[in-house]
């Protein structure tokens, strides 16, 4: 019997291997020659590869399949693991411009030092913002109704809307009736263009339109949330969130070279998709999260802080994100959470994600943080496969 196991064993780990070299198939064509990644001066700390627990051969083919356009426009890939980061891979590809064809501007080959518009991964960090807040006696509760901290909108405070709650904002569960999912985010038909191009203030723009649902019951994609919540974090503490997010997040992590780029004619600041980051800072806000809100031993976040952005908010399961391929997924407090199988092992992983391929994935069972950028606007990404069949299963 003992053999028996033996061998099924052995058959099922050739399965795997051949099921990722299809998966991924042979770039041995295009060339590469894997290097350390640079150690900078931003308390990160970097290691060669072959110093921690991962395949380091199927990360080289994993790196080739990029470069051979697998995946569209990728920009750049960094892997974190066991406390090291130990891929920092840039490739090229257009700057984002909205307003040119495809939404592509200049067409550089990506470095270390260049800032990538992060689109929605953005939200994870608004969020952010508002637990340290929470943390910091600043704002009292995600349970507090918004009107609280919006007392020039308080005349909305009525046909059900005074039941939404600083809570129901972070998880998109507000039931207004918006969604951004409807309409390509080219159009100013979609609302989360179209605020732009209202002559109403983005406050009211948001808070005027009807309730749909019951507060909490239903999920809608909206980045009107995030505004709402950059408003509610600047009345709370009197700090607008370009200077509280550097003063209490960033700053903290070493962090000085952040844009936020959009703002209102009227001083509201666009909080759902309006930072320029760059991938290594990026990588250093997910590595806070695998660490429960600490950095390098710093805690900036409560651990149940934490754990609300990682597990999927009551009825929040069963989405499909459209464009992405990662599947069925769950909304948390702005991060998006999945269940993955693995080699029989299911693991919890959480992302904040941004559109065209801009991913922090954290995946705390292997002690990682994977950080993906991209320009894959108006075509689906793929970067979950890739996640899924060639960067998890090598790690050991």
């Amino acid at each position: 019997m003992i053999k028996q196991i033996k061998i099924f064993s052995g058959i099922h780990a050739l399965i795997i291997i051949l099921s990722f070299f299809v998966a991924c198939k042979n770039y041995n064509d295009v060339p590469y020659a894997y290097k350390s990644p640079e150690k900078l001066n931003d308390n990160l700390q970097v290691a060669n590869i072959s110093v921690v627990n991962i395949d380091s051969a199927l990360i080289y083919q994993t790196i080739k399949r990029i470069k051979g356009g697998a995946l569209g426009q990728t920009h750049s890939l960094l892997i974190f693991r066991d406390n090291k980061l130990v891929v920092e891979e840039y490739f090229s590809g257009n700057r984002y411009l909205w307003e040119a064809p495809n939404h592509y501007g200049e067409y550089i080959t990506w470095k270390h030092n260049d800032l990538h518009n992060i689109m929605s991964v953005n939200k994870s960090i608004t969020s952010a913002c508002i637990g340290i807040a929470i943390d910091k006696g600043m704002i009292e509760s995600v349970n507090q109704s918004i009107f609280d901290y919006l007392p020039d909108h308080r005349h909305l405070k009525k046909d059900g809307k005074e039941n939404i709650t600083i809570e129901h904002l972070l998880t998109m569960t507000s039931g207004l009736a918006w969604t951004e999912w409807g309409t390509s985010y080219s159009d100013i038909e979609n609302p989360i263009i179209g605020i732009w191009y209202s002559d109403k203030d983005p406050v009211s723009f948001i808070l005027e339109a009807p309730l749909a649902h019951e507060p909490g019951t239903h999920f809608s994609y909206f980045g009107g949330h995030q505004i709402l919540l950059g408003e509610i974090l600047k009345n709370a503490t009197n700090y607008r969130i370009d200077d509280f997010s550097s003063k209490y997040l960033f700053e903290p992590m070493g962090i000085d070279s952040v844009q936020w780029t959009n703002t209102f004619s009227n001083g509201v600041i666009e909080c759902a998709g309006n930072l320029k980051m760059k991938p290594r800072d990026m990588l250093k806000f997910g590595i806070t999260f695998l660490n429960e809100g600490k950095w390098n031993q710093t805690k900036l976040l409560s651990k149940n802080w934490v754990t609300n952005s990682s597990k999927p908010y009551t009825n929040n399961t069963g989405i499909k994100i459209p464009g992405e391929d990662s599947g069925k997924v769950g909304y948390a407090y702005s991060w998006w959470t999945k269940k993955h199988t693995t080699g029989g092992e299911q693991i919890d992983i959480f992302m904040a994600s941004g559109w065209g391929g801009q991913k922090i994935i954290v995946i705390p069972e292997k002690q990682a943080v994977v950080v993906f950028t991209g320009g894959q606007y108006n075509s689906g990404t793929k970067q979950f496969s890739l996640l899924a069949d060639c960067i998890i299963p090598t790690m050991k």
